[in-house]
C-alpha cells in the first residue's frame, strides 16, 4: 500500500478491500521482529502445482461463492491444516462468525482466521533509513512515488521496489497505485502521464515539498489496472540516480530468475515503512477484491477482483503496512534471493502479492541481478 499525509504526516492507505475469493495483504506500521513459521506449518513446501493442493484449490474455488455470500467472510484460499495436509483458509470478520463456519467441506480441513478488513498500505525499524534522502545512485525498497502526488490536502508516496529490464531500459518497479493512480484532474489539477518524474524519498517524507527530494526517474504509464491482474507500474531510471545493480537495501543484489511462491516457504521485503522484514507464505491461489481512488485521498475510482493472489503471514502488521506498497518480496536467504511477489496490499493479519510471474508478464520484463 502507498502512504499519505495530511501535510506531513499521514501515509496513504490506498486500498479498502472487501475481500472475494481467496487473497489478503497485510501491511503494517510497527517495526518487525522477523517472523518464523508456527510449528504446524513447518515441513514440507506446497506448491500450486502440487496435486494435492490442485485437488483442494478446486473444492476452495467451488464453494466460495457460496461462503463469501456471507457479508462477515472476507477470503478463501488453500493454506496447510494443523495435520500438515493442504486444507482450505477462511478470513472472517467476527469470532461469532469463526463459530459458525463448518470444520471441513468435501472432507477437507478447514481453518478459520479472525481478521479486520484489507488495505493496501508505514515507521522503519532502527538501523538503516528507508525514508532519508539517499546520495546517487541509490539504492531501492526505499520511499518514493509521483513527483505530483498532493490532492485535496494529502500528499501520497509508496515504496520503490526493485530494478527491471524492458527492452534496453533499466525501471524501477512499484505499484500501479503507488506511481500512476491519479487519474483525474480534481484536487492538483493534473493526472498521471508518461514521463512524468518518480522522486526519492516520496513526499510523504519530505513535509509533501518535491523540491526536497530528487528526480530519480521517469513514469512509463501502463495502466495496469483496472484491466488486468497486477497492480503494477514502472519508471525508468534517470542516468547516474539509481544503482544499476538493482541492489536493495538490507537485501543486495537480487538473483535475475525468479521463483513460484509455495506455502510454509520463507520470505523477506525491504520497504518504505517497516524496512526489512520476514515472515512466511500461508495461501496460494487468493481472491481480494479491493476499492481504489482516482487520486491522492480522493473520491472513488473503481473496484478491483484479484485472482491466483500469493498470501503472507502479516501478524500485527509487522511484515508489511501502509507505505509498504511497491516492495518486491523475495526468497529469504543470504544471497542473490529470487523474487516471489510484488506486495501490494493487507490487514492486520494477512499481507497479498502478485504472483511475480504475472507481473513481469505484464511489463514485459526481466528482473536485473546476477
Amino acid at each position: 500500500m502507498r502512504h499519505f499525509a495530511a501535510s506531513p504526516s499521514r501515509l496513504l492507505l490506498l486500498i479498502l478491500v472487501a475481500v472475494a475469493l481467496i487473497a489478503f495483504v497485510g501491511c503494517s506500521k510497527k517495526e518487525e521482529t522477523p517472523a518464523s513459521p508456527q510449528s504446524d506449518l513447518q515441513g514440507t513446501l506446497f506448491s500450486a502445482s502440487h496435486p494435492d493442493f490442485q485437488r483442494v484449490m478446486g473444492i476452495q474455488d467451488k464453494h466460495t461463492p457460496a461462503i463469501m455470500a456471507n457479508p462477515n467472510v472476507i477470503g478463501t484460499a488453500t493454506t496447510v491444516g494443523d495435520d500438515g495436509k493442504p486444507a482450505i483458509m477462511l478470513l472472517v470478520l467476527t469470532e461469532e462468525t469463526k463459530s459458525a463456519m463448518p470444520t471441513e467441506i468435501e472432507g477437507v480441513g478447514v481453518k478459520v482466521i479472525v481478521t479486520d478488513r484489507i488495505v493496501a498500505m508505514g515507521k522503519p525499524p532502527s538501523g538503516v533509513s528507508h525514508t532519508a534522502k539517499q546520495t546517487p545512485p541509490i539504492q531501492l525498497g526505499t520511499s518514493g512515488g509521483w513527483r505530483y502526488d498532493l490532492a485535496n490536502g494529502y500528499c501520497c508516496g509508496g515504496t520503490l521496489g526493485s530494478l527491471i529490464q524492458v527492452g534496453g531500459q533499466k525501471r524501477i518497479l512499484s505499484n500501479y497505485h503507488v506511481f500512476e493512480a491519479d487519474i483525474v484532474a480534481g484536487g492538483n489539477s493534473r493526472t498521471a502521464q508518461t514521463g512524468d518524474y518518480i522522486i526519492q524519498p516520496g513526499l510523504i517524507d519530505v513535509g509533501c515539498l518535491a523540491t526536497s527530494s530528487q528526480n530519480v526517474a521517469t513514469l512509463v504509464k501502463t495502466s495496469s489496472l483496472p484491466g488486468s491482474n497486477v497492480d503494477c507500474s514502472s519508471a525508468t531510471i534517470i542516468a547516474g540516480m539509481v544503482n544499476e545493480s538493482g541492489a536493495i537495501l538490507e537485501v543486495g543484489v537480487l538473483s535475475s530468475s525468479t521463483v513460484a511462491a509455495a506455502v510454509n516457504q520463507k520470505v523477506k521485503k525491504s520497504g518504505r515503512t517497516t524496512g526489512l522484514t520476514r515472515s512466511y507464505v500461508t495461501g496460494l491461489n487468493g481472491t481480494v477484491s479491493i476499492a481504489y481512488e482516482n487520486e491522492c485521498a480522493g473520491g472513488a475510482a473503481f473496484t478491483k477482483t484479484f485472482t491466483g493472489q500469493i498470501l503472507v503471514a502479516n501478524k500485527s502488521s509487522k511484515f508489511l503496512a501502509g507505505g509498504d506498497s511497491g516492495s518486491l518480496m523475495v526468497e529469504d536467504v543470504t544471497t542473490n534471493p529470487r523474487a516471489v511477489g510484488l506486495l501490494f496490499a493487507g490487514s492486520t493479519s494477512i499481507a497479498v502479492a502478485n504472483p511475480i510471474g504475472q507481473v513481469l508478464s505484464f511489463l514485459n520484463a526481466t528482473m536485473v541481478g546476477n
